[in-house]
């Protein structure tokens, strides 16, 4: 039985990240709604105050009033400029102060000092207007210093405890940010050393065997196979040339790698080993970031070298669109009627690499079998067009 192998401390800490992230959005929303039930309850006590008011509301009326008003704060992180102009009608129709305080707060823990500043402003300005106009409210203090008195501390402090909480939801992003960024560093970290250790392995064996190819051929030097054995020693040395260049040099990221324009050359290594390759590439698709066209070239590029392994001889269609603000790469290949005489060297990770590669850019990718034929899709955000 064949055992998977365990995954490294810095993978588990990216996922993790990730993993936090999510339950965090189902935690804003839980939140969300218990401030909103929270504030139609503090409002409600006040329905017999508001019955005996004339505010043209009864004790059946004003109940789904407050709840509408209550269940603007649903939107407080989006639009958290709806319940506070909400909360300034109810400050002047029925005298409720409660909406107005998770207004507030809303607007400075989600839109920062200076429109929690504004919008306290603005609240005082309303209420001192409404103080001055006649009937209002039916019951006030004697001068407008004490009226204030109330007015002005409920929006002082909802508004600063708001902003404090923005400044904290600041930091708190900043941390999970340099935990991720830590963690990636820490996956690219890895990734060097293996390859680092794989180029000293591997470059060993090709030099070893291109050496020993170089032997062979002398000593065949006037039989039939003796170019056999020189060919197979330049191979060795090709092989070790690139191990070099991808390993050595971008392991160091001095070398970028090859974008969309590089797919003809691919294309023409597979046709050579057997394999012809169709490119259907939307025109503006070349003027994706590098970044992008990097990842397309490399999900190719590992499409390309499976279809040889697995499908030599079957045509295979590479697919290249921008649709819906998506950059869309679909590979695509007949299966081969039957199973290979000698199975194919593979280590089985090349899907696994490849979504991997998707999903940090924020994209996925998918794999479809059926009787006759194998795809694969890769789904990315296209990001800016130049």
């Amino acid at each position: 039985m064949h055992t998977p192998l365990p995954t490294s401390a810095p993978q588990r800490a990216l996922a993790a990240a990730r993993a936090t992230g999510t339950r965090w959005v189902g935690e804003e929303r839980a939140l969300d709604v218990l401030i909103a039930l929270s504030c139609f309850g503090l409002m409600v006590l006040d329905v017999p105050g508001l019955a005996r008011s004339d505010n043209s509301l009864n004790s059946y009326t004003a109940p789904p009033v407050l709840a509408l008003g209550a269940a603007t704060l649903l939107l407080r992180r989006r639009w958290p400029w709806v319940p506070y102009l909400v909360a300034l009608v109810f400050l002047g129709w029925l005298h409720q102060l409660n909406l107005v305080q998770f207004a507030l707060y809303s607007l400075g823990r989600f839109r920062g000092r200076r429109a929690g500043i504004l919008a306290t402003c603005g609240y005082i300005a309303v209420a001192y207007v409404l103080f001055n106009l006649p009937g209002w409210p039916d019951i006030r203090g004697e001068t407008l210093s004490s009226f204030l008195a109330i007015v002005v501390p409920v929006g002082v402090l909802a508004s600063g405890v708001g902003i404090s909480a923005y400044r904290h939801d600041l930091v708190h992003e900043l941390e999970v940010q340099r935990a991720e960024s830590a963690a990636l560093h820490a996956v690219q970290a890895e990734r060097v050393s293996v390859a680092r250790d794989v180029h000293d392995m591997v470059g060993r064996e090709l030099t070893m065997l291109a050496v020993r190819s170089e032997v062979l051929a002398v000593r065949a030097r006037n039989e039939p196979h003796h170019k056999d054995f020189e060919e197979l020693a330049d191979t060795a040395r090709r092989a070790h040339l690139m191990l070099n260049e991808i390993i050595v040099r971008r392991a160091d990221e001095r070398t970028a790698t090859p974008g969309i324009d590089g797919l003809h050359a691919l294309a023409e290594e597979s046709r050579l080993a057997g394999t012809p390759v169709g490119l259907d590439i939307e025109e503006a698709a070349h003027r994706l970031s590098p970044l992008r066209q990097a990842a397309v070239y490399r999900v190719v590029q590992e499409c390309l070298t499976n279809s040889v392994k697995h499908a030599r001889g079957e045509p295979v269609a590479v697919t290249i669109r921008l649709a819906a603000g998506d950059l869309v790469v679909t590979v695509q290949n007949p299966l081969p009627r039957s199973a290979p005489v000698k199975a194919p060297v593979s280590t089985g990770t090349g899907t696994s690499s490849m979504r991997e590669r998707v999903e940090s850019m924020g994209g996925s990718l998918a794999t479809t079998r059926t009787d006759t034929t194998y795809e694969v899709r890769a789904t990315l955000p296209a990001g800016a067009i130049g």
